[in-house]
């Protein structure tokens, strides 16, 4: 084929060329044909889509929920009191309220009310029998200035340990230790489904590219002997698979975000702070109106690059 075009005569190059350029506008679409929404492949991709574009949504809110709960319970200890006498658990709980109102890495402090513990041990407890049958610690609620850190709660152990030796301090961030690695572990799930989503979209252009080659093989063979080009012929099915990529995508992101808006209006309606603090901000949404944009982008190119491919093994 290399050896035709040299031989060509110069003005009969300039005629094909002069043939040929109408071939990178509607006309190339006419004699390479396409049908619209005919194949699966706008369909899968719309699946696709959607399907990334919730797996988007919710990896970007376990984030926002992972941090913010992480910045509100840095700086948060709960001191408790662990004694079965009543007057001696009350003794020491002020005790420990005098003690720590001395420290400088104390921001704020509070001893919850009774009502309250019973109110968080009901559940498990019942109503009525959590100071009867189970001696209830005394909580006192700690909020220190910068992280709680090991070296802090220490320091305020041993100034405890010889006013209130029935208390004991942790760190409110470790009590959510595991929550905190169940949402990490989530997280690397809704990033692995948005990897293996891609790649699916990726290898249904790619079937639909081959397939499509298959059919117009014919033609491209004649267009090849008129002297176009693999680059030529590839951008025909580049824009072909961009125009159903480009569908199949604002269908899916038309999906994703009604699945997106009542998932959250559900977890809305669960009145929790710390779900509340999951919504997404407008980077957010900025973010998941990339989806979109990425798939039609990943369907051009790996069409393209297959188009490019096979046309050298071709001919």
């Amino acid at each position: 084929m290399t050896e035709s075009r040299k031989s060509r005569p110069p003005v009969i190059s300039r005629a094909i060329e002069r043939g040929l350029s109408p071939f990178r506008g509607s006309a190339a679409q006419e004699l390479v044909p396409q049908a619209r929404l005919a194949g699966p492949m706008p369909w899968v991709i719309a699946i696709m889509v959607a399907l990334t574009v919730i797996a988007t949504a919710a990896g970007l809110a376990l984030t926002n929920l992972a941090g913010g709960a992480r910045d509100e319970l840095a700086g948060g200890a709960t001191v408790q009191i662990i004694e079965a006498e009543p007057g001696e658990r009350a003794r020491q709980a002020q005790a420990a309220l005098d003690t720590l109102a001395e420290f400088p890495e104390v921001a704020a402090m509070r001893l919850v009310p009774p009502e309250e513990v019973e109110q968080l041990l009901e559940p498990w407890l019942g109503t009525g029998t959590a100071g009867e049958a189970v001696p209830v610690p005394a909580l006192i609620d700690l909020r220190l200035r910068g992280d709680a850190t090991p070296d802090k709660l220490r320091r305020l152990r041993a100034a405890l340990s010889s006013v209130a030796p029935d208390a004991r301090i942790d760190a409110q961030a470790s009590w959510l230790r595991p929550i905190f690695t169940a949402i990490a572990s989530l997280q690397w799930l809704a990033l692995a489904l948005v990897v293996l989503l891609s790649l699916t979209s990726a290898a249904a252009v790619f079937l639909s590219a081959r397939s499509a080659l298959g059919s117009n093989r014919s033609t491209i063979e004649i267009v090849h002997l008129l002297g176009g080009t693999d680059h030529q012929i590839a951008r025909v099915f580049q824009r072909s698979v961009g125009f159903d990529a480009a569908l199949g995508a604002g269908a899916g992101l038309l999906l994703g975000m009604i699945a997106v808006l009542v998932l959250g209006q559900q977890f809305a309606q669960l009145g929790s702070g710390m779900v509340a603090g999951g919504g997404l901000d407008w980077t957010d949404w900025l973010a998941v109106a990339m989806v979109p944009l990425a798939a039609v982008a990943l369907a051009m190119l790996t069409a393209r690059l297959t188009v490019l491919f096979a046309l050298r093994n071709m001919l």
